[in-house]
């Protein structure tokens, strides 16, 4: 036995024991009370939270904290499949043929004798046996079923991401930087009109229209509006942070000009 397959039998163990451990849990004799109230639907907000922490350790690079919210996001995956298993649905065993199938069928580049010579190329490649999946499968081909599926699944501001980029594939596209503006500084308006008006249903949709606007700009420039709001969203929390170690007393009980003279303060230390 070489280290590789040693490596191997110790992953494989490893993987064992966790199955174990949540079907374990998931008994009716013995098992935790929580984990056998659970369902496929239960579970959808603990699987989205765990992605989104994981997504957070990878920011911060600490591979200690990656490996942890990997093992979260994994055991979602494995309570997934045991509940399926007891219901007959599916089970572990197939989810990984399944995939392990799809990343075959879709790098005929690799594992079979189709030569590439550019990453567009491979791209398209995919994209033509994804639509031929959906085909054997006669699943619609229909670009707004793609996009409510996008709607449906992602997160809204990952959903226009997504919306936008398709959007662009069938012709819905400015023909320079300009009109994204123009039509940013149109919906800007339109949202300001609505507030005045004190209409705060229209208010809301216009807030959306101005909303995926900016994903739009955010595209041309090829910027990443979800990474752009994280890192705002940390900014504030650090500058907020230090404001608090500059007080003596709870911030609500400082008033305006205080609050923005200990937040300009937080603010240049930061810098």
């Amino acid at each position: 036995m070489n280290i590789s397959e040693s490596v191997n039998q110790q992953i494989l163990k490893a993987l064992d024991k966790l199955i174990q451990v949540v079907a374990q849990l998931r008994s009716k004799e013995g098992g935790c009370p929580w984990d056998l109230a659970q369902t496929q639907q239960s579970l959808i907000p603990y699987i989205i939270e765990e992605a989104y922490e994981v997504v957070d350790a990878l920011h911060s690079q600490n591979q200690e904290a990656i490996a942890d919210e990997l093992g979260d996001l994994l055991l979602q995956v494995v309570l997934q499949a045991q509940i399926a298993q007891e219901k007959e649905y599916f089970n572990l065993e197939n989810i990984a043929e399944i995939i392990t199938a799809k990343l075959i069928r879709r790098h005929p580049h690799v594992f079979d004798n189709l030569e590439v010579t550019s990453e567009a190329e491979i791209h398209h490649n995919w994209e033509v046996i994804k639509q031929q999946e959906k085909a054997d499968k006669n699943e619609s081909n229909l670009l707004s079923d793609k996009l409510k599926t996008y709607a449906r699944s992602l997160p809204p501001l990952m959903a226009s991401q997504k919306i936008s980029k398709q959007a662009v594939k069938i012709g819905f596209e400015w023909e320079n930087a300009e009109g994204v503006w123009d039509k940013f500084r149109e919906e800007l308006a339109e949202f300001q009109e609505a507030i005045e008006q004190k209409n705060m249903l229209h208010a809301e949709e216009e807030l959306g229209d101005l909303l995926f606007t900016i994903v739009n700009i955010a595209r041309w420039y090829k910027l990443d509006p979800t990474i752009a709001l994280q890192g705002t969203n940390n900014r504030f929390i650090k500058r907020l942070s230090l404001m608090e170690k500059y007080v003596d007393r709870p911030l609500e009980e400082y008033n305006i000009l205080e609050l923005e003279s200990l937040w300009q303060k937080a603010k240049k230390q930061l810098n």
